[in-house]
C-alpha cells in the first residue's frame, strides 16, 4: 500500500507539503501541487477519507509509536504506558519504529487508519521530522517522550543535561579529570542534551573538554565499545568513562574487559540509565536511574487530556532522574 512518504519521494517534495496539498492547509505553488498530484496518480496513493471523517468519534484505542529492538529503556516506557492506559480504559496498538525515519511515518499512518484516539511518540532523528508533521497536520492528538524536538507538542522526558553533569561530578569528586564520554545517535535531543551537560560540568570543575574524549552516535553495544577502545589507546585514555544510555556503557565495560581493565580498580564507570542488572556487576554500576514507570503514566496522562480537549497549551515536562550509588564510579 503506498504511503505518503512514497507520494513525497515520487514528487521531490516534503511529506508536509504532500499533506498540505491533500488536506488543503497552506498555500502551495501550483507546480508543486500539480507534481504531487501527478504523483498521488503514480504511485496509487489513497487518502484515508474514512478516518477523517471519523475522526471526532472516540475508539479508546491510542497509538504507541516506539523503538522497542534495540534499547530496553524504551521497552520499560512501552509497559508503563500500557499499564496506565489500561487503567484508563484505553487499550494501545503498539508500532516498532526501529528508530527510522521511514517507518516511523509509516507506524504513524497506520495507526491512524486505524483510528487510534492518539499518538504517543518517540521521535527519530529524521532531517524533515516528517511524523511530526503528519501528526501537525492531521490534527491528531499526540505526546512525545524521551526525545523533545520542540514546543508545539505535549512532551515528557527527563533532564538531561543537569543529570549527566551530576555523572560528571560523581567522577569528578573522586579526582578523575579526564572522562570519556560515550554517547547516543547523533540529531536526538537526548544526545544533544547530555553532551552539552557534559561539557558544561567540565567547564565548571575547570575542566576543558576534549574532543577525543567524547563520542556520538552509538546505539549499538559494537559501536561503543569500538568508541572507548579508541579513546583508551589515546596518550592520555580518560581514567573515567559515562555511558549516555545503557548500550553505550555495556559497550564501555566490553572494551574496558577486553583491554584487561577492571573497575574501579584501574579506571571507572558510571552510566545514564539503570536496568535491571546493573547491581549484578561487581562492583556493582553507579548508574542515574530515569523514572520509566512516572514517564509512561504521565504520558498516557497527557495524553487523554489532549483527546479529551482538557489540556492547556502543549507544553514540555522534564522529570529529575535519580542517581544511584554503587561500587563502580570510584578510584583516583
Amino acid at each position: 500500500m503506498a504511503t505518503i512518504a512514497d507520494v513525497a519521494r515520487r514528487a521531490g517534495v516534503a511529506t508536509s507539503t504532500v499533506s498540505h496539498v491533500l488536506n488543503r492547509t497552506r498555500v502551495v505553488s501550483p507546480e508543486t501541487t500539480r507534481a504531487v498530484e501527478e504523483a498521488v496518480a503514480a504511485v496509487g496513493y489513497t487518502p484515508n477519507v474514512l478516518a477523517r471523517a471519523l475522526a471526532r468519534s472516540v475508539t479508546n484505542t491510542v497509538g504507541l509509536a516506539i523503538s522497542t529492538s534495540r534499547n530496553r529503556y524504551f521497552g520499560d516506557i512501552a509497559n508503563a504506558v500500557e499499564g496506565e492506559c489500561a487503567k484508563l480504559g484505553m487499550m494501545v496498538l503498539l508500532a516498532n519504529t526501529r528508530d527510522d525515519p521511514d517507518e516511523e511515518l509509516r507506524a504513524v499512518e497506520e495507526l491512524h487508519r486505524r483510528r487510534v484516539d492518539g499518538i504517543i511518540l518517540t521521535p527519530s532523528a529524521g532531517p524533515d521530522a516528517a511524523a511530526l508533521a503528519y501528526l501537525r497536520d492531521n490534527a491528531i492528538p499526540a505526546v512525545l517522550v524521551d526525545r523533545l524536538p520542540e514546543a508545539g507538542f505535549d512532551g515528557i522526558g527527563v533532564e538531561n543535561a543537569s543529570a549527566i553533569g551530576t555523572l560528571v561530578d560523581e567522577l569528578a569528586v573522586h579526582g578523575h579529570r579526564r572522562i570519556g564520554l560515550v554517547a547516543g545517535q547523533e540529531g536526538f535531543t537526548t544526545t544533544r542534551e547530555r553532551v552539552e551537560g557534559y561539557a558544561a560540568a567540565l567547564r565548571r570543575r575547570g575542566l576543558a573538554p576534549d574532543p577525543g574524549l567524547s563520542s556520538v552516535g552509538h546505539v549499538e553495544v559494537a559501536t561503543a565499545r569500538d568508541a572507548t577502545a579508541r579513546m583508551l589507546a589515546l596518550p592520555e585514555p580518560p581514567t573515567g568513562f559515562i555511558g549516555a544510555n545503557n548500550l553505550a556503557t555495556v559497550g564501555i565495560l566490553a572494551a574496558l574487559r577486553g583491554a584487561g581493565l577492571a573497575v574501579p580498580r584501574d579506571i571507572a564507570l558510571v552510566g545514564f540509565d539503570d536496568f535491571e542488572w546493573s547491581d549484578s556487576f561487581e562492583p556493582s554500576l553507579t548508574a542515574m536511574a530515569q523514572p520509566c514507570d512516572e514517564i509512561g503514566r504521565r504520558a498516557a496522562l497527557l495524553l487523554r487530556a489532549r483527546i479529551g480537549k482538557t489540556a492547556g497549551p502543549p507544553a514540555l515536562h522534564r522529570l529529575a532522574p535519580t542517581l544511584i550509588r554503587r561500587g563502580s564510579g570510584g578510584r583516583s
